[in-house]
């Protein structure tokens, strides 16, 4: 479904990506593991066309996304942001349904607040907690509105920014299973990034490890732990020794 060959991006003398290869197999579940600042979220943003790439090449479904009509293009995700990123003005069930009243999806208010109510429902949230602002909820309950968010338009493909930080660990139990369960049950292809290795074991179907640029090394996650790639081991154990420099 996603196919990245060649990808470099620079901001000014920082070279972020030098040469990502990636290939994310229809209806499987992605997850790009990493460490910070090692280009795992200017990946995704060039999929979605969002930055431009200086060289390389990115398909869609065998689409170039470069030609591709945006409106069209972009219909096809959903995205759980790592802040949540709700609008703080609207209730909850307006965040959810943002985009079914917004551009070609465009439904009437009533049909879109039914469907954004089922989704809340999908994700485990009453319908009482529609009306209500974002400001009102916990973090574990705006993370569940994000990610009611990024279904609610049956997307085909779905992008998860580190769906687990800031939740304490049974909050974040509790969101890797809904992911990959909602990943199942709806077929979609999706990509994660994140750096919690627990999420990574519940929800991945495929691991990329990114580092320094490149993807260092990438297979199906019953082939991780015995994977002969020291980056990689020393990445999934936390280990402070290894090739990788922490910085001090």
């Amino acid at each position: 479904m996603i196919t990245l060959n060649g990808i470099h991006k620079s901001f000014g003398n920082n070279q972020v990506l030098r040469g990502v290869d990636l290939h994310v197999p229809t209806s499987e579940s992605m997850v790009i593991i990493g460490g910070s600042g090692t280009g795992k979220s200017v990946t995704i943003k060039t999929v979605l066309g969002l930055v431009e790439p200086d060289r390389g090449k990115i398909e869609v479904d065998g689409q170039n996304v470069a030609k591709a009509d945006r409106d069209a293009f972009l219909a096809r995700f959903g995205m759980l942001f790592q802040g949540g990123a709700l609008f703080d003005s609207l209730p909850v069930w307006q965040n959810v349904a943002f985009r079914l009243m917004r551009g070609a999806l465009k439904k009437p208010k009533d049909e879109a607040r039914t469907i954004a109510i089922e989704k809340l429902r999908r994700v485990g949230l009453k319908e009482d907690v529609a009306d209500r602002f974002p400001a009102e909820l916990s973090g574990g309950m705006q993370k569940r509105v994000g990610l009611a968010r990024a279904i609610a338009a049956e997307p085909e493909i779905i992008f998860f920014d580190e769906p687990t930080t800031g939740l304490d660990p049974i909050m974040s139990g509790v969101i890797n299973d809904l992911i990959r369960e909602i990943v199942v049950e709806m077929g979609a292809t999706t990509m994660t990034i994140t750096h919690d290795m627990t999420s990574v074991r519940t929800i991945a179907d495929r691991v990329a490890m990114l580092h320094d640029g490149v993807i260092q090394w990438t297979g199906r996650l019953d082939e991780m732990d015995t994977a002969n790639d020291l980056y990689l081991q020393q990445f999934i154990h936390g280990r402070a020794e290894g090739p990788i420099e922490a910085v001090r």
